[in-house]
Parts: C-alpha cells; structure tokens; sequence
C-alpha cells in the first residue's frame, strides 16, 4: 500500500469536488472500492460521496463494509453512514458484520443492533 500515494489522490478527488463533482465523485468511489488503498483512506473516501453523488456513496460504504480484508472499526463506520443513504444496503453491510466470524465480537454487536435499527425503520 502506497499511503503517499493514497493520501494524494484523496486530496486530489477533495479539490475536483468544487469544480467537477462528477469528476470527484467517480474517483472517491474508486479510491473507496479499491482494496489496495488503506483502510482509513478507503473510508475518507467515502465519507465524501453522499454528498457528491448518494448512490455512489451506498455503493462505497458497502463495498467497505462487506470487504473482510478491512478493520472491524473501518466496517462498522462504513455500515454506520448507510442508513440515510440506503437501508436495503445498511442490512446488507450489517448482517455481512454480524456473521463474519473474524469480525470482533463487540463489533459485531454493533452490527447487529445497528441491523436492528435500520429494519425498524
């Protein structure tokens, strides 16, 4: 992983999103759906998208949160930005969280009520 490079290119899509947000849309969801980017990076990155392009947001925070090779944390705070952008998604990357065995147990906790909380809605 090239953190330089990833911080970069971050900083990069952040500076596009006042000209083109298209433009800096596509390129945060390619930041945050890459699995060769840091964990930290991939979330800043999607952090961003709801309010460039929501879908793609959705997009981005499920890939995270269903993406075991990313820290039980950096899931959980992906799964925790979909509710408002997509509840169908937010059970999805919920109910991945919960029932990944290598996932943290209080973690998983997390997962699931936060699964229960977006179904009662």
């Amino acid at each position: 992983m090239d953190y330089d490079g990833d911080e970069d290119r971050l900083t990069t899509a952040e500076q596009l999103a006042a000209h083109d947000p298209c433009a800096a849309a596509a390129a945060c969801l390619a930041i945050a759906c890459d699995a060769g980017v840091g964990d930290e990076v991939r979330l800043s990155a999607a952090e961003l998208l709801p309010a460039l392009d929501p879908h793609a947001g959705a997009q981005a925070c499920l890939a995270i949160a269903c993406d075991d090779g990313v820290g039980d944390e950096v899931r959980l705070s992906a799964a925790e930005l979909l509710p408002p952008l997509d509840p169908h998604a937010a059970a999805q990357a919920c109910l991945a969280i919960a029932s990944d065995d290598g996932v943290g147990d209080e973690v998983r906790l997390s997962a699931a009520e936060l699964l229960s909380a977006a179904v009662a809605r």
